[in-house]
This record gives structure tokens, C-alpha cells and sequence, in this order.
């Protein structure tokens, strides 16, 4: 896996590089409706090219997930990841936009090789025997997203990306419990396949006939512990963060953890049934959210040593620091943090919804 940069003197694109923000806008919609919601909070400096980044990340999530051949679509994405870095892209907005981005901001191209890697375990059934193994998948599909962001915000130090890597995993954590009966229903086990044995269950003859009782109850809490455990960890990783990027990432951080909280809630079943956390749970998060812009974030009495999973991401961003180009070719209208929130009490309206609506 290459983690080198080109040289941008050579290769950086023209900030002229035209490219559809409304098109890379809906393909973002179209992935985490919490992380994305969150993420309209960001100053409107930051919006667009979080907007370029999860456009792109759920662009080839669909690619590889979707298409006849997971590794033909990988190699292509790979390809056009090497055009990207290189300043040459093709004609998809979502890859001319992040070619601006990731040379403005200096990502390493690790990084989203990592977050590809992940996609393909996916689409290849890969066996996850132990939590550490679901960790590493974590990483790679949210970890890698935490560490991209928290570089966009101008975050690169080991502690910052080692704290985004993990509240990303944190929340990948959350979707596995919330989502066990449906993925279940694709043939996809990411509980970890030791807890099946310790307690002398089949975990390949429950995924052909999944059911709820307390054992997946069990298993269930392991998994929101363990995501509680890396929400702390993420909080600490606050004060890396400018002021104006903080609320935003602790509303990301309290909606995630609120899923977790309401499946507790509600017995711990994700089998039959989806969780979701209501509107107005959500907007009261937000309005905690936002006092982190006016107090001053928790700080760790200790130094904290990245978890094991996501070593290899701070490895990649340390070896790849690069200076921010501060031309800003990104143009939005300017809203206030009060416009924002209110932008995003429509957003949750809109977005729970589309989430009862059957499709």
C-alpha cells in the first residue's frame, strides 16, 4: 500500500477545477444521516470539502458493494485515486472535488487506501474472530474518516488523529449493534465469532436463521460498552480541535452514542427491528452540543496510547504531514452557528421521516 504523497508542486490541481457541490451534497445524503447532519455544523469553511470527502467515500462504498466484481471495482477506484493525487481526474464531481481536497489539505492517499481495503472486506464475506479483527475493520471504514476530517480541520498532531481514528471507530461500533438483524440478512456477521464459542453457539447456523434472545442481548451490550469506552476517548480529543469545529464533533459524538443508549432502551433487540433516536432527542443533544464552543473541553489526567486498530492511521498521517494550501476556492453562503441549528431542526424532521417512509 503506497502512503506517499505526489510532489504538489508538481501535480496540484487548479483551484479552478469545476466540479457540482449539489451532486457530491446528495451522494453524502445518501450515507450516515447522523454523521452527515452533525457535520452541518462545521463552519461553512469546512462544509464543502466534508461535503467532497463523504461524497467520494460513499461513492466507492457503492462501487465495490454493488457492482458484479468487488476487485475490478477496487483496482478502477484505485486507479482513480492515483489520477486524483496526481491532479488529473476524471470527470465525476466526486473525484474533482477531492482532488481540491486532498491536495489543499494534504490527506495522505494511505489513508483512503485504507478506507477501500475496508469496503472490500465487506463485499468479500471476511471472518471477524475476535474484537480486535472488528476493530481493524472499524478503522479502516470509520477510523480512516475521523483521521481525514480531523486533518480538513486543521487537526494533525499523533493525538488528534489517534482520538478521531478512534471516536470513528466508536461509532462503526454502534452501526454493528444497531444493525445486527440486517446485516444478518446480507450474510454479514460482525459480532465477533469467539463470543459465539464461548458460549457454545453456532454462530454460522444463527446467521442462517437469525434470531433474538439474550445471548445476542449479551453480545449486544459488549459492543455499545466497548463503543462507550472510545466515545470517552473521543471526547478527550476536543481540545485539539479549533472552537469553531468542537460542536459539531461532540453532536456527532452525543447522536452516535444516543443510538447505543436508546437500543439499551429497547431491550438490546437490533435483530427485529432498526433503533433510531427521535428528532427531539436529537436537537436536545445538539443544544448540548453547542455549549463546547464556550467551555473549555475535557482533557485526559494521562497521556493516552492509541488503541491497537488504529496504530497504522496515526503511523500514516505522521509520515505525511503536509502544510495547508490556504487558497480557498470553497464558496457557501454564511450562516451563523443559530442558523445552522436551525437548518438542522428541518434537516432531522426530514431525514426521520424518509427513515419511516418505506421504500
Amino acid at each position: 500500500m503506497s502512503n506517499h504523497l505526489p510532489d504538489p508542486s508538481l501535480n496540484s490541481p487548479p483551484v479552478s477545477l469545476p466540479y457540482d457541490l449539489e451532486a457530491c451534497t446528495e451522494l453524502m445524503r445518501g450515507g450516515s444521516k447522523s454523521f452527515f447532519a452533525a457535520s452541518r455544523l462545521l463552519p461553512v469553511r469546512l462544509r464543502p470539502p466534508a461535503i467532497a470527502l463523504y461524497a467520494f467515500c460513499r461513492l466507492a462504498d457503492d462501487a465495490i458493494d454493488e457492482g458484479d466484481d468487488p476487485v475490478l471495482a477496487m483496482a478502477d477506484l484505485k486507479s482513480r485515486l492515483a489520477a486524483i493525487y496526481a491532479g488529473r481526474p476524471g470527470a465525476e464531481d466526486a473525484d474533482r472535488a477531492l482532488t481540491i481536497v486532498v491536495h489543499r489539505y494534504g490527506i495522505p492517499i494511505g489513508l483512503l487506501e485504507a478506507l477501500l481495503d475496508g469496503f472490500l472486506w465487506d463485499s468479500q464475506g471476511r471472518r471477524y474472530e475476535n474484537l480486535a479483527d472488528v476493530e481493524a475493520y472499524g478503522a479502516r471504514v470509520a477510523g480512516t474518516v475521523g483521521a481525514m476530517m480531523s486533518i480538513i480541520m486543521g487537526a494533525s498532531t499523533d493525538t488528534a488523529i489517534a482520538r478521531a481514528s478512534e471516536l470513528g471507530v466508536a461509532m462503526q461500533l454502534t452501526n454493528i449493534a444497531r444493525d445486527i438483524g440486517a446485516d444478518a440478512q446480507m450474510g454479514r456477521l460482525y459480532i465477533p465469532r469467539a463470543w459465539f464459542r464461548e458460549i457454545g453457539m453456532d454462530a454460522d447456523a444463527w446467521l442462517a436463521d437469525p434470531v433474538f434472545d439474550s445471548r445476542i442481548a449479551g453480545f449486544t451490550q459488549r459492543l455499545l460498552l466497548r463503543a462507550d469506552a472510545l466515545y470517552r476517548r473521543g471526547e478527550f480529543g476536543l481540545a485539539e480541535l479549533p472552537w469553531d469545529c468542537r460542536p459539531a464533533i461532540q453532536a456527532a459524538r452525543l447522536v452516535y452514542a444516543e443510538i447505543g443508549k436508546q437500543l439499551e432502551r429497547e431491550g438490546l433487540n437490533s435483530v427485529d427491528h432498526r433503533t433510531v433516536v427521535s428528532t427531539a432527542r436529537k436537537l436536545a443533544l445538539l443544544a448540548r452540543a453547542a455549549t463546547v464552543a464556550v467551555k473549555a473541553p475535557a482533557v485526559p489526567d494521562v497521556t493516552l496510547s492509541p488503541v491497537p486498530a488504529i496504530h497504522y492511521l496515526v503511523d500514516i498521517v505522521s509520515r505525511e504531514r503536509h502544510p495547508l494550501d490556504l487558497e480557498k476556492p470553497w464558496k457557501l453562503p454564511v450562516r451563523s452557528f443559530d442558523e445552522r441549528v436551525v437548518w438542522m431542526v428541518d434537516l432531522f424532521s426530514r431525514l426521520e421521516q424518509r427513515e419511516r417512509t418505506p421504500r
